[in-house]
């Protein structure tokens, strides 16, 4: 089968189905183990040909003790390149959970410039669910380098300092996708040393706001979760940055596209020891 472009953030395990020989696609499990309660993920089951991704403890900032933060273009073109990705590859994305993490897998490809990459809808259980081949193992690296190179896109992923500036500007919108109890300062954090409450002047769309049954809302939906500020330019957030990038994949699939992810997010923000302002 010939090469394929990918037009759509979002695919349906149907089409991967379809495309699953095409010469340029590489799929990628990107699952990583919760903190939040999104459903029970598969173990040791995986959709034939899958490259593993770990963002979590492989493909991240090595230098920094907040968790998973986007490495450099280097270290990033470096490790992709490990995977036998290549510049023209068609990059399909997966949870073994619905959506959770995945969609920090896609938007990390889309920072660095690659736009050929997609969220499988509904992760391994929709593939699983469409009665498709499973394997029992993941695919091993490949002997030969792929010649991806990673094209930096400004402030796709931006630091405290911008948030800072971010917080009175009033054409600029600040999203917090962690659950309300989190938001409102009424339930713990899941990770120690943690104060409560969140970004001065964010709004609360708590990421299972967007899914549906394991799978991305539909575009009407999405439009109307964002309609308020669809004008603006959006700032999202979460715990660590994983979630934030559900967010970020339903403002795409609505339509928009000025936005930003803030990497460090709850973790940097919300830390004992630092002074960042924060309302409950």
């Amino acid at each position: 089968m010939s090469k394929i472009k990918i037009t759509n953030s979002i695919v349906s395990v149907q089409w991967l189905k379809e495309n699953f020989s095409a010469e340029n696609l590489i799929i990628l499990d990107a699952s990583m183990k919760p903190v939040t309660n999104v459903g029970d993920a598969i173990a040791e089951t995986y959709i034939p040909n899958s490259l593993r991704f770990d963002f979590d403890n492989d493909i991240k900032d090595m230098n920094t003790s907040l968790p998973h933060m986007m490495p450099t273009p280097e270290f990033f073109q470096d490790e992709v390149q490990k995977l036998g990705i290549n510049k023209d590859s068609a990059i399909v994305v997966y949870d073994n959970v619905n959506i959770y993490a995945s969609p920090r897998a896609w938007w990390m490809f889309r920072a660095m410039g690659h736009e050929n990459v997609a969220v499988l809808d509904g992760g391994l259980p929709a593939w699983i669910s469409a009665g498709y081949e499973t394997a029992s193992t993941l695919k091993g690296k490949p002997d030969s380098r792929g010649d991806f190179l990673s094209n930096p896109q400004p402030d796709s992923f931006i630091d405290s300092s911008y948030v800072l500036k971010a917080i009175h500007n009033p054409q600029l919108t600040i999203f917090d996708a962690r659950a309300e109890g989190r938001f409102k300062g009424v339930d713990p954090e899941p990770r120690p040393n943690m104060k409560r409450g969140h970004i001065p002047n964010s709004v609360n769309i708590p990421f299972a706001s967007v899914l549906e049954n394991g799978k991305i809302k539909s575009k009407s939906d999405l439009q109307n979760i964002f309609e308020k500020h669809k004008n603006n330019k959006m700032v999202f957030y979460c715990g660590t940055g994983v979630t934030a990038c559900i967010l970020t994949l339903a403002a795409d699939q609505a339509g928009h596209k000025n936005f930003s992810v803030y990497d460090g997010s709850w973790a940097e923000w919300g830390m004992e020891k630092e002074n960042y302002p924060i309302e409950k």
